[in-house]
Parts: C-alpha cells; structure tokens; sequence
C-alpha cells in the first residue's frame, strides 16, 4: 500500500520544542529554531529544480509549454549529470563551512541528512556514469542528439537538410545495433536497465528538437518529419529489444515474473543508507519471530470462532464475508468513521477540519488491480473491488481479499492517522525538508496497525483475524523480498509462501510479487513497513509508555517534524549526543518484546 507523499515548496514552518519531562514536545507556535540548514535546502531544491528542469529534454506533445509530457529527472545525459555532480559539491562545501557544533539539534539532523542526501547523489551519480560507459558503444550517435538537443535550447538555427541525414543514418545504426545486442551476452541486468534510460532519454531528445522547429522553420518543415518518425520508431523498437533482453537475464520461473535481485551487499548498503542498522538475516530472522506471535493469536482467534486450531478454516469464513458489488465504498465509509471515533475517543493525534474534510475515494482500475490488488491510499483512498471487464474468478479473489475485517485493519493506515494525514502535515510544516523514506511513510501508517491492536480497537475474534492477516503480510513481505534479492527465493517460491503461510488468494499474492519485483520499487520497500512501524513502536515505548509524552504530544510531534528516518526523529526527541559524521547504531527491535 504504497504512498506517493508530494512535498510542496514553500514558507518554512519550524515548530518550537519545550522540555516536557526530559522529552521534546511541539509547540503550536511555528518557528524557526536556525537560519542556516533551512535556507541551505531550500537554496538547493531552488537550484535544484532549475538545473533539472533546464537539462531535461522537453517533449511537449504538440500542446506547447503548458501541457504534453515534460519529464524531469536527474538521470540524462552526460552533460546534465556533470552539471548536477558540481551542484553537489557546491553544497557538500557550503555544508562544510557551517559551525556544525553551534547548530540547534533539529538543525544538526538537517545537516546529518542533507550531507547524507549530496553524497548519495555523488554516489548515484558515479554509479551511473559507469554503467553508461559500459553500454556508451550502443550509442554512438548519443552525443550528437544531446549536441542538436543542447542547441534547441537557445534557439540556434539547425541546418535540416544535413540533419536529416544524420537522423535517417541513426536509424539504420539502430537496425544494425539491435541485432547485435540481441547476440551480446556479456551485458548485465544494470546495464540494460541503463540502456533503456538512455534509449527513452534519446527519445525525449529528438522530441524536444522537432516539436520545436516542426511548423515554425519552412526548411526544418520539409526536411524533417520523415527521419524525425523513422528514428523514434528505431529508438521505440530498440527500447523494446532491451526490455527483452533484460527480461531473458532475469530467467523468470513458471510465475512469469522476471526481477533482479540485487545481493546482499547491495541490500547491507542501503540498510545504512536507511539508518537500519540490522543485516538482512537479521531482520528475517526478526519477522520469523514475529510470525511466530502472529500464530499464536491467529490460533486464539480461531478458537473464539469455533474452528479450533485450523486457523485458515477461520480465515475462510472471514474472507467469505465479503460485501456484494457495488457496496464497497459505502462499507469502507463506515469503517473509517469507526476508526475516526476511536482515535478521537482516546485522544490519540490531533485532526485537522479541513483534513478531514478534504479525503476521497477513486474506484482503481482493472490494470492496477493486477499489481496493486488491495486498496491504496494517499490525498484520497483508491478502492480495489471487482469491475464488470474482469473474469469470475479474479472478480470473487478481488471481493474475497477485500472484505470488511480485511479493511478494517488498513482504512486508517491509507486515510488518517495514516497517509492521508501524512499528506496533509507533510505540507504545512518544516517543508524544506524532502528527505523522502519508506520507513518513515509506510511504517508510521503500519504503527497505526500495532497501536490500534494493543488498544484494543478489533474486538472481535474476525476483526482480529482481518488485522493479523495482514501483520503476517508484513512478515511475510520482509522474508520473501530478502529472500529474492539474497538470491535464494523465485518469484514463485515467493507466491506460494505468501499463499500457504499468509492464506493470500493466489492471483492476490501473484500481484503482490509482480508488484515488488517488476515495477522497479526499491528493494528495501516491502520490508519497510513493518520495520518502521516497529520503529515508531520502539520510540513511542521510550516516550510514550515511559510517560515522558502523552500519545497526542508523540504523535503531533512527528508529523510536525516531516519526513525523515526515524532514528533522527528520535534524536531530536530525546536529545542524542549527534557529531557530524554520525552512523546508525539505533538497536530499535532488541526491546519490543
């Protein structure tokens, strides 16, 4: 249940902190607690933009500059990522300048995790460029469409006729490059990747140049339409070329499903990166023991409901419970009322009118049920139910995976407290900050989850069973995607765990592995959310449970401070000694149980 959060630039919103019994609390009065860091990353998103806005090839679509399809990335061409790697190290020596020891604590987070922002784009960057260097040599008139690209920009006067030529010429260097790669097996699945950023890139580059001068230069007019379509078909086919080919590497099993796992080193840097200082068979580890809880009060459930210890017979009846088209919305209005009233009734976190006001509800479609086949949720909650163009056996998996003790467990995840909320706060306070992370986005909506069950919110033994149903998901999420990209799970090992250990219909669970491994999510995404929920659990123990914060005071205070990872927001509630170079050491699953 993913959550694309948008963060909007504007007037910085800093909120105070008070001493409240040895822990932070928020004040309602916004202020800002330093000049520096704030103002050093709004420069730097300014600039930001501006630099990836001028480099990126503009494709208008025909529509002129308010409409068509203008793509902005910090990939491209070799040209933009130069100009990007000198933004960074602008900034890497402006960040070095400040008197890190002066700083207030919030703002040495700011400087702890915006230098941890411009050397991985360093990183990223470098990363990059290698892997262009490996694939450059299928691209030999790269450089000559960024040259005619960088040109467009200014406006300079092309010559057409040899222009054509050129561009006819690049296409049957395409007919002859596609036969080639077909044959080469020294490239790797990173390489290919890279070449079809680089083959889409070229074509928003060709694009850019002759929506441009197309109609408007009587010799570009004549000269150019036919070479113009002739070598974006040869870029499209060559596209396709590398998908397939990207496709035979990744050697999918009977699922049809084709990944890249991305090893073990890999999954170790980006945990660091993540401030998650567990190695991956540590957290599998972890997930099993959670498993393991998640059984025994599965078994209580099941008990209370008259099945004994076959829980999945007890699971059989709460998906069986599933409401008739067309009544979905109407139920999910109901169960999110009924979350919006506990929440108030225990004062939990402060709502907004106007966020409460201002969420909605969209059908999903056929296409995104394939990858997305639970609802989602955001500024508004996208609801996942059978429609009249889908088969009888997808439509009933679709109603069964759907049903209302299913949903109660995550209407407040998708809606408020969760990402809705998340959405709304994200945008009126501490903007500069757009230090986006999965486990801050999905693991605060997943904290939602395990509050709500020590509240007691389900009481039924069915509702219990809807909100373990998905606690197991996320167990299960975390030990099947490390498992892949560890390289010792297929995607349709994958599957058939989440079927026979979790109790997922199988076109269900077939979605939520094409879902993790095809759509290019990061490879942490899955284990995100119950690790930063559990997070959020550690510290909310430490504050909370320890009566240094009621909840509302903890809750408030983290959507005051935006997005981050969470050991930072740790740091700054309870005041951690931080030095500069600062590495994750927070042990925040040793004491949960």
């Amino acid at each position: 249940m993913r959550n694309c959060l948008r963060r909007r630039y504007g007037v910085l919103m800093v909120v105070a902190f008070l001493s409240l019994k040895g822990a932070a609390q928020i004040s309602p009065d916004p202020y800002v607690p330093c000049q520096e860091m704030p103002n050093l990353i709004e420069n730097y998103n300014a600039d930001l933009r501006s630099l990836v806005r001028f480099y990126t090839s503009s494709y208008f679509g025909g529509r002129g500059a308010q409409g068509g399809n203008f793509v902005q990335t910090e990939g491209g061409s070799p040209e933009k990522r130069a100009r990007l790697n000198t933004l960074y190290h602008e900034y890497l020596d402006r960040l070095e300048r400040l008197d890190f020891k002066s700083l207030p604590q919030e703002c040495k987070v700011d400087y702890i995790l915006f230098r941890r922002e411009l050397d991985g784009k360093l990183q990223q960057a470098a990363d990059e460029a290698v892997r262009y260097e490996k694939i450059k040599g299928y691209f030999p008139f790269g450089d000559s469409i960024y040259a005619i690209e960088k040109l467009r920009r200014r406006g300079h006067t092309l010559n057409p006729e040899l222009l054509a030529k050129d561009w006819f010429d690049y296409a049957r260097q395409i007919a002859e490059l596609r036969a080639k790669i077909k044959s080469d097996n020294t490239l790797t699945s990173d390489a290919l990747y890279e070449a079809e950023q680089v083959t889409a890139d070229l074509k928003r580059a060709i694009a850019s140049v002759y929506e441009f001068y197309n109609g408007y230069d009587p010799l570009f007019t004549w000269w150019m339409p036919k070479p113009f379509k002739q070598l974006d078909d040869a870029l499209a086919g060559y596209s396709a070329d590398l998908k397939d080919k990207g496709k035979s590497l990744a050697t999918p099993d009977r699922s049809g499903i084709a990944g890249h796992p991305v090893g073990r080193d890999e999954l170790i840097r980006q945990l660091k990166y993540e401030m998650i200082p567990y190695t991956p068979e540590e957290l599998i580890d972890i997930a099993n023991k959670e498993f393991a809880w998640c059984d025994q009060e599965m078994l209580k459930a099941s008990k209370e409901m008259g099945f004994g210890e076959d829980w999945k017979a007890a699971l059989e009846k709460v998906k069986n419970s599933y409401v008739p088209a067309g009544q979905q919305p109407e139920m999910i209005l109901g169960l999110f009322n009924r979350s919006i009233d506990f929440i108030r009734k225990h004062d939990l976190v402060t709502i907004p009118p106007l966020a409460l006001e201002t969420w909605g509800m969209i059908m999903m479609t056929p296409e995104r049920q394939l990858v997305n086949p639970f609802f989602t949720g955001g500024n508004e909650i996208s609801i996942s139910y059978p429609t009249n163009t889908m088969d009888e056996d997808d439509r009933l998996m679709s109603m069964r995976g759907n049903n209302p003790h299913f949903s109660m467990a995550t209407v407040h995840h998708e809606l408020i407290a969760g990402h809705n909320l998340q959405a709304f706060m994200n945008g009126r306070y501490r903007t500069y900050r757009n230090i986006g992370s999965g486990f801050w986005t999905e693991g605060w909506s997943l904290y939602w989850e395990l509050l709500l069950w020590d509240l007691k919110f389900p009481q039924t033994p069915e509702d219990r069973i809807g909100f373990l149903f998905w606690h197991m998901h996320r167990c299960a999420r975390i030990i099947f995607s490390l498992n892949y990209h560890l390289g010792k799970w297929t995607p349709q090992q994958c599957i058939d765990f989440l079927v026979d250990r979790v109790g997922h219909e199988r076109a269900n669970a077939a979605g939520e592995v094409r879902r993790s491994f095809e759509t290019h999510y990061p490879p942490l995404y899955q284990l995100a959310y119950l690790t930063g929920g559990r997070q959020f659990y550690a510290l909310k123990k430490e504050l909370v449970d320890g009566s240094k914060m009621s909840y509302k005071q903890y809750h408030d205070a983290i959507l005051h401070l935006n997005a981050m990872p969470v050991e930072m927001i740790r740091a700054i509630l309870t005041k951690q000694p931080l030095e500069k170079d600062f590495t994750t050491k927070w042990r925040f699953y040793d004491n949960i149980k």
